[in-house]
């Protein structure tokens, strides 16, 4: 492999996931423009979030990568990205309160437009289409496939409309601590959430008020001198997608000097991610993803070999730079047993910084009697709990979780009914109630708190043990503590 990097070598490399455009001249002309628009991110707040993923890497700060599987254009409005938001915010504080640790925010928010596909073709009503690619590639109607190159535009501007108004909100106090109530007590239904939420938020409260009392101010930590009060106000708050397009991304790669040196920033998010369909060692994508300063992240699966992740490594990481690398490990609940120790072996004995985080989702996606894809809270916990008991083996530790969940709400004010169990023990016949994705099946709202409040206890038993890795509870103690294991839906 070449050392000379541009943001173009990916087109000499084969490429996997390719979009076919029947207009060539018009997506160079759509390219060019994007080629001139504003950044969408600086280069100041990629490298702070590099810094905070090198404290995740050692432990000192934990990682919530959590959004849609697929955003849509449709999906971008005040009451959507609020309630995404709160839900984020919901999350981070749990994990807080149990962990005491820092939370690095970031969210699959303002730019997660496309989606992999196994096949270029899928037969919908017994017609044989094109695939659906994402909203920045073609539309889900069936009579709108032919991808088009004004879909690129517009997914630049609706990933900068949902960025601004996500700066806003958090610059305008919806993040503030005095009130976490306005995030998620208003969308709770579940009855044992709502108490464990409101003894967290009656503790802060007493917090809050003694600091204020005795005239504590907030000291700048460690955590903090990555530079200023944080990326977007009171928190820190950082986007991603899965770096799919490469011929979008190469349009917003720009070059910047930081520490008297240039680099190449992707300034279409702060942190990408390579997929598990495009991690090929000589393939396109791993070629752009090792040119970019971003922080980037690498879905690991069951088909990845040890020795393959240690040569990925090497190749997008040859420095051994710390904040650069984090591995979304997902497997499934049925795999993880037989892939994760190989592969945190093979990354110990390489030397590479690399920050673990566990993405129980994607492995674990079946489809319910109904015909509706969904996932069953019971599974996901179950990888994620083997997943905390095989880094403790290994003397590892899991520094993060990448889940799919929304804080969307219909009309009514009812979350989305799209994976099964949790505290509220949905049913499989209940699926169709609200089921609003048109991509992978999302944890609601009560469903993602269940997981913060599982995750939260895990770290604090281990606080009370001293900080010490020590036995995992198994998915039946945390079921029980959720009024009871979930329904299996039936497999098909």
């Amino acid at each position: 492999m070449s050392d000379t990097w541009l943001p173009s070598s990916w087109r000499e490399k084969p490429i996997a996931q390719d979009v076919k455009y029947p207009d060539e001249k018009h997506l160079a002309t759509v390219l060019s423009k994007l080629s001139t628009l504003p950044p969408i991110v600086t280069p100041q707040e990629i490298e702070r979030l590099r810094y905070q993923l090198g404290l995740v890497q050692r432990n000192e700060a934990f990682l919530l990568h959590a959004g849609d599987c697929a955003e849509s254009f449709d999906a971008c409005t005040h009451e959507n990205i609020s309630s995404k938001i709160g839900l984020i915010l919901s999350f981070s504080l749990i994990l807080v309160w149990g962990a005491r640790l820092p939370v690095v925010r970031v969210g699959r928010i303002a730019g997660q437009y496309a989606k992999p596909r196994s096949s270029s073709f899928e037969n919908v009503g017994g017609r044989e289409v094109l695939s659906f690619r994402g909203d920045n590639v073609n539309g889900l109607d069936v009579n709108d496939r032919t991808p088009d190159p004004e879909r690129l535009l517009r997914a630049y501007f609706h990933s900068t409309t949902t960025l601004n108004y996500l700066r806003g909100l958090l610059t305008s106090g919806f993040a503030s601590l005095h009130h976490p109530r306005d995030w998620s007590l208003t969308h709770v239904r579940s009855p044992s959430l709502r108490r464990e939420f409101e003894t967290i938020v009656d503790g802060l409260s007493d917090a809050l008020d003694f600091s204020r009392t005795i005239g504590v101010e907030s000291n700048s930590t460690s955590y903090e001198r990555g530079g200023g009060r944080g990326t977007l106000g009171e928190v820190d708050f950082y986007t991603s997608h899965e770096g799919l397009m490469l011929a979008y991304e190469e349009a917003l790669t720009r070059e910047f000097t930081s520490s008297k040196k240039k680099h190449y920033y992707n300034t279409s998010a702060h942190f990408l991610w390579i997929g598990d369909r495009t991690r090929q060692l000589t393939g396109a994508h791993v070629e752009y993803f090792r040119g970019i300063r971003n922080p980037i992240g690498i879905k690991v699966g069951p088909s990845m070999e040890a020795g393959e992740l240690s040569r990925l490594l090497d190749i997008v990481n040859p420095d051994k730079e710390t904040g650069r690398v984090t591995l979304i490990t997902r497997y499934g609940a049925r795999k993880i047993d037989d892939h994760l120790a190989g592969h945190i072996s093979a990354v110990q004995k390489s030397g590479h910084p690399v920050a673990w985080i566990c993405d129980p989702m994607h492995g674990n996606t079946l489809t319910s009697s109904s015909g509706l894809k969904t996932r069953n809270f019971g599974t996901i916990i179950e990888e994620l709990t083997a997943c905390l008991r095989i880094h403790n083996a290994c003397n590892s530790r899991l520094g993060g979780v990448s889940l799919e969940f929304t804080g969307e709400l219909n009309e009514e004010g009812f979350s989305v009914t799209e994976c099964v169990g949790g505290s509220m023990e949905l049913s499989e016949e209940e699926l169709g109630l609200r089921y609003q994705s048109f991509c992978d099946p999302r944890l609601n709202f009560e469903q993602s708190l269940d997981v913060a409040f599982l995750i939260s206890n895990h770290f604090k038993q281990e606080r009370r043990n001293g900080n010490k890795p020590g036995s995992v509870d198994g998915p039946d103690v945390l079921y029980s503590e959720l009024g009871g294991r979930p329904q299996t839906p039936n497999e098909v």
